[in-house]
């Protein structure tokens, strides 16, 4: 679920600023005051008192009152935003689907285009992986399927996690999103738990999100990046994964570097 875009590309939040996030806007039309969301069912599910999180909790705002096609909420932590960032509800509970119209479409153009693996997110159900992978072979494709485990309710019940892992050829602990929804105190022992039962499956896992977020605008990762990735390996992931280090870093071989 994300945020649209800005007319120009980027705004910087104001914390006390009032923000609205308007499912009847123009997509590409996005100002300082308002921009447009992919999800419009996201207002039947907030209410007012509950928290919005952006950008894998860089932003933070408070919803202060639900409209008919609108959220309007009051900043509690800004910074900047730029397009087609990820929107979450602190604490979880958003109900909607893994895989909605606009995502089957994109594992099928993915098969056509060739691809090897498919990751879904925000996966609830082994259902989930089913469809994606039917969707997949329908379209004549034998991609891998990687299961994004992001949502709370998927991570605190293991019959449901281990049901998805054996679904799956591979599970992603995707540590931004689901972080959001469980919380930072909770997250090693999840991240730990999710690595546990992907290796007892034997499935291959890749552990994901913020491993060497300082090298996005430093040339050497921090002690505490260093010690992360070195725990993710002893526990057994079978991979660890760069994400804006490489995709706007401006150090992203030495990141590579760093992490090998």
């Amino acid at each position: 679920m994300r945020i649209a875009r800005f007319a120009n590309n980027k705004i910087t939040l104001t914390p006390g600023q009032t923000f609205t996030l308007d499912a009847a806007m123009d997509k590409e039309a996005g100002t300082e005051q308002a921009v447009g969301i992919d999800y419009e069912d996201l207002i039947n599910d907030v209410a007012p008192g509950d928290v919005l999180v952006l950008d894998d909790g860089r932003i933070e705002m408070e919803v202060t009152e639900v409209g008919e096609h609108s959220i309007t909420s009051r900043v509690l932590i800004g910074g900047p935003l730029s397009n087609n960032k990820g929107l979450n509800k602190r604490g979880g509970g958003l109900s909607a689907d893994a895989l909605t119209e606009k995502d089957k479409q994109d594992i099928v153009t993915a098969a056509r285009l060739g691809a090897d693996y498919v990751a879904v997110s925000f996966v609830r159900t082994a259902d989930d992986m089913h469809t994606a992978r039917q969707l997949l072979r329908e379209a004549g494709s034998e991609a891998g399927l990687v299961a994004k485990i992001e949502r709370a309710e998927l991570a605190h019940d293991t019959d449901a996690l281990d049901a998805v892992i054996s679904a799956s050829d591979a599970v992603m602990v995707a540590r931004g999103d689901l972080a959001v929804e469980i919380g930072d105190a909770e997250l090693v022992a999840v991240q730990k738990h999710i690595i546990s039962r992907a290796r007892v499956l034997n499935r291959a896992v890749i552990t994901a999100t913020q491993m060497m977020e300082s090298m996005i605008t430093n040339p050497m990762p921090t002690r505490a990046e260093v010690s992360d990735v070195a725990n993710a390996v002893m526990d057994y992931t079978d991979a660890v994964m760069l994400s804006a280090e490489t995709a706007v870093g401006d150090y992203p071989q030495e990141a590579v570097e760093a992490m090998v």
